[in-house]
């Protein structure tokens, strides 16, 4: 048994965070325009590069040779020196390949929309028909079990696990009434309404690790 992931979304259907742990394939950063908010975390946000042309930085060619701030010369020339003749050349050392984690297919926008989407869906189709009282809090697949914790504020807590794991959801009432509550409700540094950034809080995101961490299903 293990745990995949947590996707915090709010009362506008926003992801305002997210954080994983086991997950076989690390989420594919969003898109320029994707809908998904700065500061979710920093593996899925949006990769913005900015240039200023009239800027030259002691590196930016690579004739320049001189750093502007020690005045230490980096560069001689733009190709290596000539061995010289009769001496021995020694192959230079293979680097080891690096193996990267495979990344998803999907970009975490349209990820998070998939995952709110299907909470929203189950969720009215409960109620339709089994009324209003019945709670949506869990559903199970071949691969993977999702859990749910809604606050009454409109925060839905969703985290995904092992299809084994037995329900969550008292651990995402720990994250909601610890970690969330103490960290981002309490700190006036967060806007609890805004829909310009997300909550990617690093004491959040550390007592939140820490508390997963510390769970007898987590390996």
């Amino acid at each position: 048994m293990t745990i995949y992931s947590l996707y915090i979304f709010d009362r506008h259907c926003n992801c305002v965070y997210y954080q994983d742990w086991h997950r076989a394939k690390r989420p594919k950063p969003a898109g320029e325009g994707g809908g998904i908010l700065p500061a979710v975390a920093h593996a899925i946000s949006p990769q913005t590069h900015y240039t200023d042309p009239s800027v030259q930085t002691a590196f930016a060619s690579p004739r320049n040779t001189l750093s502007s701030t020690s005045g230490v010369v980096v560069a001689v020339n733009n190709e290596p020196a000539s061995p010289l003749p009769g001496l021995l050349q020694m192959p230079a050392p293979q680097q080891p390949a690096v193996s990267q984690q495979p990344t998803s297919e999907l970009p975490f926008d349209e990820e998070a929309k998939l995952v709110y989407g299907v909470i929203l869906s189950l969720r009215n189709m409960i109620k339709k028909l089994s009324g209003r009282d019945e709670q949506f809090v869990n559903y199970r697949t071949s691969t993977y079990k999702l859990h749910l914790y809604e606050t009454l504020s409109g925060y839905k807590f969703v985290m995904l696990s092992d299809h084994n794991t037995d329900s969550l959801r008292f651990v995402l009432r720990q994250i909601y009434t610890g970690p969330f509550l103490e960290y981002v409700v309490r700190n006036p540094l967060v806007s609890m309404n805004s829909r310009e950034r997300g909550i990617d809080n690093e004491y959040f995101r550390a007592s939140t690790d820490r508390l997963i961490r510390g769970l007898s299903v987590f390996p």
